[in-house]
């Protein structure tokens, strides 16, 4: 039996219809709770730990119309990260822009956040990515760094932030105090300055 088959075996209709509520119904739900899926995909997700990122899977879980899948794929990607390259990044991409919500973006972003750490050279593109017509590019460009600690990138953080501030977008304000307030555990100083500077075109 696949991990499609285990999931839509253990759908729950009565609970599939207030998870699918709460994301204001843009996406159908098998009704599977989040520490039942895990429970579920675990010895799964076991198995493919050793070998290659899997790309034609996580597509196959981001085509699947309940959200579910999405939530397995990146869990999938979460455990694999550090396979992860620079080279994975326009795949990352796609699955940002693609059935794009703050569920599975919030999950996406950190693991584009560890490439970053790893390959330098791809802050660049989440530069570029800060100033994109899409708003999911953007707040995880903004929130890339999350949990970084000593090890975020302030000239970064602080050119990303500028390019997204002034904006009307819920998301993207959301984000950018997220990314203020974690930073704020590590370098207080800074983001009170930062405020300072800025408090006008804060949201």
């Amino acid at each position: 039996m696949d991990i499609f088959e285990i999931f839509r075996n253990a759908a729950d209709p009565v609970k599939a219809a207030p998870m699918s509520a709460y994301m204001r119904n843009q996406f159908s739900y098998l009704g599977i709770s989040t520490p039942e899926r895990k429970k579920l995909s675990q010895e799964f997700l076991k198995t493919l730990k050793q070998n290659d990122i899997d790309w034609a899977f996580v597509f196959s879980c981001w085509e699947m119309p309940e959200r579910e899948f999405q939530y397995l794929a990146v869990e999938y990607l979460t455990r694999q990260k550090a396979k992860l390259t620079d080279s994975d990044i326009p795949n990352l991409r796609i699955l940002i822009i693609t059935k794009s919500w703050w569920d599975t973006v919030d999950g996406l972003d950190v693991i584009v956040g560890d490439i970053a750490l790893r390959h330098p050279e791809v802050s660049q593109i989440l530069l570029t990515w800060s100033t994109d017509e899409n708003i999911w590019l953007r707040r995880a460009a903004i929130d890339h760094q999350l949990g970084r600690r000593e090890k975020t990138d302030i000239r970064l953080l602080e050119k990303i932030i500028i390019n997204n501030l002034g904006q009307k977008e819920f998301f993207i304000n959301k984000a950018i105090g997220w990314s203020l307030r974690e930073y704020s555990k590590t370098n207080p100083e800074w983001v009170r300055e930062f405020i300072e500077r800025h408090r006008e075109a804060l949201s």
